[in-house]
């Protein structure tokens, strides 16, 4: 009798037995090999995954095998801060749902083939929450022909949505309801099927900015005027009814369509037919008054600068020199997003002014970026910055860097030390994982390809996340930074970091000013503070003494073919400035 065929083994999953083993919190899934693996257990992730419950970040992402993540995913990963699941081929829906996920703060599904996301089969419950924590959403790209109506209770706390590339007709009503979604301040919606907007989006109480671009709109609720926030609109490649407003939206400023639209311009909302009286405009003209008093806009630059810093935005066409970071599609398997910002001057000399500077960077890194998962920020010393800069991605034995504090290495050689380095410190502490710089080092695993930002010399300035270049390194009389955010997740991230960075720099600087410290660092101090184990973080320095005003020069990211891909910072940046702050644009 011929002895049964021994049962196929299951494949390996190394990376899972080294996170299990190293009780590691992040974990990205990517690579060629990985199609095979996956397609091997049925189209979903493999189960001894769900057993790794300290996991805060998991990314699998570039699988035309992954079709659904599999049961136990929300059992088995309760700690879960952010999901990236982007470009595989996740749909029609998803089975089981995914909540509820009390922890999650970004949820990145685009790139896949979604197309409903209903209950059983969507994003989680509703009641309750079935992601209570979520701020960032990222359907973009996929076949969604509707949105789930229960959306705005299943992840209430919702900041960023985006819904571009998909072919929605409609807003589920229950998106707009008062109260909904008090948080959402950015709504992105290009590239659908939209037929009509409803007047009640004004209850979108922190609606900053809004692209509806590329749809089938004919008319803009002229209530779109009262979202008391918002900053910037895109409606182009629509066909409004009304010829006017149809110029304007390729031609004029976010604040003259709101103004038009107010003002009786038509848009399906109020004011058609007979115009308001005075007296209703007048009410209106105070409302607005009272906005901008609120919120600190158009005050004068004779703002006393004891008592309030002043924060001053200096566009691109303003600048005759701004500096411009190019993108390589090499980038976009690897760490696609970046922002860029010149700050001018920094006062850093006095007392442990840069020591603060350098402990908020820490923590921002600890905490907003969620230990460099999430994002990273590299900042320079702008007088060693030469434009235009290129943000690309390179093989790990091509890529050469000077990093802060040791002599020329190639990428490969670098992340292998310190790799070395980590696992000798975490036996000298005789711990069970390892801290610091090289708790991140994993988010390297697989890649074919490292990222890194070039200058006009060819010289890699900026190894993400690992390190600075010792060439543009921040010394005690640097006043002017050029600064970095990159990230794998999401570029509102970014955007979010870089504000929250500015703003720090601002109270030190203010701070500096109010309570001048007797003594500066010395020189090997602040040099010391500038070669911490490398990452990318620098310090900055001096300035002219007594100014507690900033400039922060806008920064266009272009990709290869010239286009705009962001600029920082926009309108609807830095806008969370602290009340003893004025931000004069």
């Amino acid at each position: 009798m011929a002895a049964a065929a021994a049962a196929p083994a299951p494949e390996a999953w190394p990376e899972l037995e080294l996170a299990e083993r190293e009780r590691r919190r992040e974990l990205l899934l990517t690579g060629p090999g990985l199609e095979q693996r996956v397609r091997a257990a049925g189209g979903r992730l493999p189960p001894r995954l769900f057993t790794l419950p300290l996991l805060h970040y998991l990314e699998v992402s570039g699988c035309g095998s992954l079709r659904e993540p599999g049961p136990g995913l929300a059992q088995g990963l309760p700690q879960l801060h952010s999901l990236v699941l982007r470009r595989n081929a996740l749909g029609p829906g998803l089975s089981p749902e995914l909540g509820p996920l009390p922890a999650l703060r970004v949820l990145d599904l685009s790139g896949n083939a979604l197309e409903a996301l209903p209950p059983g089969q969507g994003l989680g419950p509703a009641e309750p929450p079935g992601l209570p924590q979520l701020q960032s959403l990222n359907l973009s790209g996929n076949r969604l022909r509707e949105l789930p109506a229960d959306l705005a209770r299943c992840a209430p706390r919702l900041q960023t949505l985006n819904l571009t590339g998909n072919r929605l007709d409609s807003f589920p009503a229950e998106l707009f309801r008062p109260g909904a979604l008090p948080l959402l301040s950015e709504l992105a919606a290009a590239d659908n099927c939209l037929r009509e907007l409803s007047p009640d989006i004004a209850h979108l109480a922190s609606l900053k900015m809004l692209d509806l671009s590329n749809n089938q709109l004919s008319e803009v609720p002229a209530e779109l005027a009262d979202c008391p926030k918002l900053k910037e609109v895109n409606f182009r490649g629509n066909k409004l009814t009304d010829r006017r407003l149809e110029k304007m939206v390729h031609g004029c400023q976010t604040k003259s369509i709101l103004e038009y639209l107010r003002s009786g311009g038509r848009g399906g909302g109020r004011c058609r037919g007979k115009a308001d009286g005075p007296e209703k405009e007048e009410a209106r003209r105070r409302r607005r008054e009272r906005r901008r008093r609120e919120s600190g806009e158009g005050e004068g630059e004779g703002v006393d600068s004891t008592g309030r810093l002043l924060l001053r935005v200096l566009h691109v066409s303003e600048n005759p020199a701004p500096l411009t970071v190019h993108v390589s599609s090499m980038v976009r398997d690897v760490r696609p997003f970046i922002v860029g910002a010149v700050v001018r001057g920094m006062d850093l000399q006095a007392g442990n002014a840069l020591r603060r500077f350098l402990t908020s960077q820490t923590k921002l890194h600890e905490d907003m970026c969620e230990k460099r998962t999430a994002a990273t920020i590299a900042t320079h010393d702008l007088r060693a910055v030469r434009g235009p800069l290129l943000y690309t991605a390179r093989p790990p034995h091509d890529l050469k860097i000077v990093p802060l504090g040791r002599r020329e290495v190639k990428a490969k050689d670098l992340v292998r030390q310190l790799q070395l380095e980590a696992e000798e410190h975490r036996k000298q502490k005789k711990r069970q994982n390892v801290s610091g710089l090289h708790r991140y080092l994993h988010l390297l695993d697989g890649k074919e390809t490292y990222p890194c930002l070039v200058d006009a010399d060819g010289d890699v300035i900026s190894f993400p996340p690992i390190t600075n270049g010792e060439k543009t390194k921040i010394k005690k009389t640097t006043s002017d930074l050029f600064l970095e955010v990159t990230s794998a997740a999401s570029l509102q991230t970014c955007k979010e970091i870089m504000d929250a960075l500015v703003l720090k720099m601002a109270e030190i600087n203010k701070y500096t000013l109010e309570n001048k410290e007797d003594g500066s660092l010395s020189d090997p101090e602040a040099d010391a503070a500038s070669a911490q184990p490398p990452g990318p973080s620098g310090s900055p320095g001096a300035t002219k003494a007594g100014s507690a005003s900033l400039v922060v020069e806008q920064v266009r990211v272009l990709d290869e073919d010239g286009h705009l891909k962001v600029v920082y910072p926009s309108k609807t940046d830095l806008g969370l400035a602290a009340p003893h702050m004025t931000v004069i644009r």
